[in-house]
């Protein structure tokens, strides 16, 4: 790579760093007002009339997973209804319904947060379907997610309490107070960088050479904004952020980075503000942006050193990278958008060296928390806290304790069970890809594009970006098939409200203790001992579980 491009892509990730600095404080200190005060908007009351909840009863966390889950299948039959429904809809630009295999798997994939889109959107889906039901889902799966972390916080910070909140006020404030107004700003921000926004359907334009090109239109800066900001990643086109009408410049690549990573890396100083402590959200915000430092670092080497014949004879590894962003703001997206659970792409993953595409894997792999998704990073790096008190206490021959709470049977088995249930959605489904004679044949006839050790990569990727409810693909992958809308849609399923439900088991169980006083046995859970510590049991848990299958498929690839 030229002294300029290096110096450009460092340019780009030193202004990502430092306005989330600068964010850190304000945008954290306004999340957990947001979700402690005492009052109630006009309109957040109206809503509560229409559903009919009294916001100022709190749930028990039983009644609370109920409301996470009803509203949820609510969500699922909506957007499912309005895909089938969508040739007789307005603005349905003349496309047909969207068959039911394919409506059942997107629909499941937006309402868990995952927007895996099997299918190109700008010919499939018309704008009422994009915008009443993908475009609001946007909004509410996020909602679901910050609502969760922010009971789990509740179980750590209160004592001797048999409630952790109400959901349908959790739910409607993280919407207009947190990720409306937000929302509105970044698409103006993305209109000004020149990301389009209209109606004007398919439009047929004359080419320099004298052809015809057809060119989608659309509303696409409001979407983009929700899309990033929520950590959400459907696009508007099937080439996602690579798309010049969805992310034309360098620096509307920049700001698009900004949105996906700004709520995650405040969610630590918002926790820190609710338990009363901000030492605590700066011992997160530590490991989180470690994590992902070195992620970002790793990707960006491997890509720069552009390993294999190709991309040594070509000078660099540019396959599947758009020449605007370059190596390193490539790079530095696909970190992003996989060490949160965003899944956007602004490069075809699938196109990256065996070793660089193997790190956007790892990043799921690692249950996305460096930093995460807008409420899923904070509540996983917290289940992650409790396996490591627990480690903790367990070298120092004494009950470990967390914020207070004791740590015992009961949250080390719900913790236990959280890092099982991605792993093993991940390994079961790309082993039945494999061993089921019927399925493997239409695996290897039909999706894969590249046979062999690479082949098994991209199955697995798919199957870990569902399971951690990330979205993004290898793009090698022809996924619209029965067996891969099936088992994704329900990977995504299990992967998002299997841990949700635990998660707030775990929350209801913390709430309901009293507060232990620390001793001198105590671990201190802000110093660097224990910041290394959960850094360490995150890498190690994943490393032990799935380093067998990346010696099946990315490692194998990468080291012959």
């Amino acid at each position: 790579m030229s002294a300029d491009t290096v110096w450009t892509g460092i340019l780009q990730l030193a202004t990502v760093v430092l306005i989330l600095a600068l964010l850190y404080r304000p945008l954290g200190d306004w999340i957990a007002r947001v979700y402690t005060s005492a009052k109630d908007w006009r309109v957040e009351r109206g809503f509560y009339r229409l559903v009919g909840v009294d916001p100022a009863s709190d749930q028990t966390w039983q009644a609370y997973t109920r409301g996470v889950l009803a509203f949820s299948l609510a969500g699922v039959l909506f957007v499912y209804a309005l895909q089938r429904l969508q040739a007789v809809l307005p603005y349905s630009l003349g496309l047909p319904a969207v068959p039911e295999g394919l409506a059942f798997n997107t629909a499941v994939s937006f309402v868990t947060n995952t927007n895996w889109q099997s299918y190109s959107p700008e010919i499939t889906m018309g704008y009422t379907v994009q915008l009443a039901g993908l475009a609001v889902q946007n909004f509410v799966s996020a909602a679901v997610g910050i609502a969760v972390a922010v009971a789990l916080v509740r179980g750590f910070a209160r004592r001797g309490s048999s409630t952790i909140g109400n959901f349908w006020v959790d739910l409607a404030r993280g919407i207009t107070r947190l990720l409306l107004p937000l929302a509105l700003i970044a698409a103006v921000a993305l209109l000004a960088a020149g990301v389009i926004q209209n109606f004007n359907g398919f439009i047929d334009v004359h080419t320099i050479t004298g052809g015809t090109q057809v060119l989608p239109g659309g509303p696409v800066a409001s979407q983009e904004a929700i899309k990033e900001l929520g950590t959400n990643g459907g696009g508007f086109f099937n080439a996602n952020s690579a798309h010049p009408f969805e992310n034309p410049t360098p620096w509307s690549n920049v700001l698009e980075i900004l949105l996906l990573l700004a709520i995650p890396f405040a969610m630590p100083r918002a926790f820190g503000k609710m338990v009363g402590d901000d030492r605590q959200g700066y011992a997160i915000l530590t490991v989180m942006a470690s994590l992902a430092i070195l992620s970002v670092a790793a990707v960006s080497w491997l890509e720069s050193r552009g390993l294999g014949t190709a991309p040594q004879l070509a000078g660099s590894a540019m396959e599947g990278k758009e020449q605007r962003f370059g190596i390193l703001g490539s790079t530095l997206f696909a970190g992003a958008t996989t060490l949160t659970s965003t899944g956007a792409v602004n490069s075809m993953h699938d196109s990256y060296t065996a070793l660089g595409g193997m790190v956007p894997m790892v990043n799921m792999m690692l249950g996305e928390v460096a930093p995460g998704g807008v409420g899923s990073g904070l509540y996983g790096m917290l289940v992650l806290a409790v396996i490591a008190v627990f480690v903790g206490g367990l070298l120092v021959g004494r009950t470990p304790e967390y914020l207070g709470k004791k740590i015992g049977p009961t949250e080390i088995k719900l913790a236990s069970l959280y890092i099982l249930v991605t792993p093993i959605l991940v390994l079961v489904g790309t082993a039945l890809s494999f061993a089921v004679p019927g399925i493997r044949d239409d695996v290897e006839s039909v999706s894969i594009l590249n046979p062999g050790v690479h082949g098994l990569s991209e199955v697995l990727y798919a199957f870990t970006s569902a399971a951690n409810n990330n979205g993004s693909a290898f793009a090698g992958l022809t996924a619209n098939t029965p067996w891969l809308n099936t088992a994704l849609g329900v990977a995504m399923l299990l992967g998002r409200f299997l841990p949700i439900v635990l998660v707030l088991a775990l929350a209801g169980s913390l709430a309901a203790q009293e507060r232990t006083p620390a001793t001198v046995g105590t671990l201190p859970t802000h110093r660097p001992q224990f910041v290394g510590l959960l850094a360490v049991v995150a890498v190690v848990i994943t490393a032990l579980t799935y380093f067998p299958v990346l010696t099946l498929g990315p490692l194998a690839e990468g080291l012959v």
